[in-house]
């Protein structure tokens, strides 16, 4: 009920900030976010980073493994089950449950030149199951006998044994999870083709890595795993490990903290438990006003937060207590809260739809044809994705959920102030805070609607509600809020809903219309290279390099030239951001380095023009 100032380690810097600064694209200064595309196929992975996540401000995609895996037709009794993906029969990239080669290559490029880097989930710490079987490629394999990679008998952990004892590091480490066969990463060769198989996909643009059961491999042989990898490749990747850390267990998240030159980051198991004990367990939102590290949370700066992924939506790895797309509004308030608080490296969960009774519910496959081949929301030369569905064999797609999905923009806004100021709450289930003078959130998981004047924070003006609206092109789709100059606000929110304004989504002072800008562009470009100008406003492509506007050469010597394109009309009193590439008839697209650009255009009406010298 009072209001008061609380302070966050800067720590995300050195986890999201990390991986960030390595997308080398238009925004990668400030994406702060990231999700996990679960059994997405690589073609509508691609499609996805050009028309939402990239503009929409998501960091990276985190995708399922990519390399050869065994093929099951019936898991639990589930047709084509999920967990297949993690049953590796090799590190060709050929032909997994989600697409080929080629398909990867495309989509690791399109989706950076889009700004969104690929995360590989990867699975290192085992081969597959059984005795024998056949691959997602139409390949055999028989028990520890592997000829595409290959391994044989000695590769593996001997003698074999199944893990029995989670008190033991040696029995975690050394022994077969759920009888999938343990490679034996102590091993020289072993760990060459691991490494072999990760460097392959930073060369194909790869920004980071999701290691699975990352505690099933001592941190010696993952250590040395990583090393060889970043010893290989011109840009290191992104690391953060799968690390569940149970009480009392011999292996633990901090004993891998030193691990990629002390910037290693790790999966926080205990955040999604924390959220769902005061979202939906039966404790208050007002108890979060001190949420983070001294609630037993690892290190800001070490954590990979979120509130539910693959697994533990469904019991799996460990069980625990997780919101989920089932729990409708309550998961999205969750969501809204994990966006706005400053902790840690948000992964965002996007799902297929499936029932949680049964092992046969939980095993199922993602949506499919007959055959098994994975029916992607963006098959069939769709306008917009088939999205939405909470039938059996439909796509959830959380991560298109407005509330979800317009928070990633205010993370984005607000996260060069990582503290908590302004802190309100009712004592029970309405909260609200700010995030300095970037951005202010109220939440109501009540059953009646909130009306109050807030102390917000923020400079005078007019703020878009991005929970109940999109802000494109200075305008906005839902409820406009006036905050005066004091920073006050009157919000009224209702019941099981949340309101959020930020720095990002501040109206114009003008009253519509548009201005005409020309854009001057001096750059060096390469024979078949041409200049374009891409930004976040429709206008402008809204970040995609492939609705850029082209500038043409008017001037030049060699390959220095003077570029231009004249009168772009553009939304009048806008801030609008943007940025130059450079792209070939090939489609490859070089962005400018450096902090995008701003502009603030004139009023409805009048024109101006920019003179730039590409970075």
């Amino acid at each position: 009920m009072s209001t008061s100032v609380l302070r966050r380690s800067r720590g995300f810097a050195a986890a999201a900030l990390l991986g960030l600064g390595l997308l080398g694209s238009a925004q990668a200064q400030s994406r702060t976010a990231f999700v996990q595309l679960f059994e997405w196929k690589w073609t509508d992975v691609a499609k996805e980073c050009e028309t939402f996540l990239g503009p929409k401000g998501f960091a990276a995609v985190q995708v399922s493994p990519p390399n050869e895996h065994n093929w099951v037709t019936s898991g639990d009794g589930a047709p084509y089950p999920w967990w297949m993906r993690y049953q590796p029969v090799s590190y060709s990239l050929d032909r997994s449950r989600s697409g080929t080669r080629a398909e990867f290559s495309d989509m690791v490029s399109r989706c950076n030149a889009a700004g969104v880097a690929i995360y590989v989930d990867a699975v290192i710490n085992h081969m597959s199951g059984g005795a024998s079987g056949t691959s997602s490629a139409g390949n055999g394999w028989t028990g520890h006998n592997y000829p595409r990679v290959p391994y044989g008998s000695s590769d593996f952990h001997q003698p074999v044994c199944g893990i029995d004892n989670y008190n033991d590091a040696w029995n975690v480490q050394n022994c077969e999870l759920s009888g999938l066969q343990d490679l034996n990463t102590g091993a020289a060769y072993v760990r060459g083709k691991i490494a072999d198989y990760l460097v392959d996909l930073v060369n194909l643009g790869v920004k980071g890595f999701r290691v699975d059961a990352a505690k099933h491999i001592s941190p010696a042989d993952l250590g040395a795993i990583i090393d060889g990898v970043n010893s290989r490749v011109a840009n290191k990747p992104y690391w953060f490990l799968e690390v569940i850390g149970a009480s009392g267990e011999a292996v633990q998240p901090g004993q891998y903290f030193g691990l990629n030159g002390n910037l290693v980051n790790v999966t926080e198991f205990a955040y999604g438990p924390q959220l769902h004990g005061k979202f939906a367990g039966g404790g208050k939102l007002a108890d979060l006003r001190t949420f983070g590290e001294s609630w037993g949370l690892m290190p800001g700066n070490r954590a990979v937060a979120f509130t539910d992924n693959h697994d533990k939506q469904r019991g799996h790895g460990g069980g625990g207590n997780y919101l989920t797309y089932h729990n409708g509004a309550t998961y999205d308030l969750a969501n809204v809260f994990m966006l706005a608080w400053p902790y840690g490296y948000p992964a965002l969960m996007s799902s297929y739809a499936f029932n949680k009774s049964t092992s046969y519910d939980t095993s199922y496959g993602p949506p499919h044809y007959s055959g098994g081949a994975t029916k992607g929301p963006w098959d069939g030369g769709v306008a917009n994705p088939d999205c939405f569905s909470q039938s059996v064999g439909g796509w959830v797609c959380e991560h298109r959920f407005r509330p979800i999905a317009n928070m990633v923009g205010f993370r984005n806004a607000t996260v060069s102030n990582w503290s908590v100021s302004n802190w309100w709450d009712n004592g029970n289930n309405q909260i609200a805070f700010s995030r300095g003078n970037l951005g202010f959130v109220v939440i109501n998981k009540e059953g009646s609607s909130l009306t109050r004047t807030f102390q917000t924070g923020l400079p005078a003006g007019n703020y878009c509600d991005v929970i109940s609206g999109d802000f494109s092109g200075g305008s906005c789709s839902g409820t406009v809020v006036a905050v005066d100059t004091a920073g006050n606000a009157t919000l009224t929110v209702a019941a099981y809903s949340a309101a959020a304004l930020h720095a990002g989504a501040k109206q114009g002072t003008t009253n519509g219309g548009s201005a005409s800008v020309t854009f001057n562009a001096a750059a060096s470009t390469s024979y078949g290279q041409n200049i374009f100008v891409v930004g976040n406003v429709p206008a402008l492509g809204n970040w995609s390099p492939a609705a850029g506007v082209a500038l043409t050469w008017i001037s030049g010597s060699g390959t220095q030239g003077n570029w231009r394109v004249s009168n772009v009309a553009l939304p009048a009193g806008s801030s609008i951001q943007y940025k130059y590439i450079k792209k070939d008839g090939s489609g490859n697209v070089v962005w400018e380095s450096g902090a995008n650009r701003a502009l603030n255009t004139v009023g409805a009406g009048g024109s101006q023009a920019v003179n730039d010298t590409w970075k």
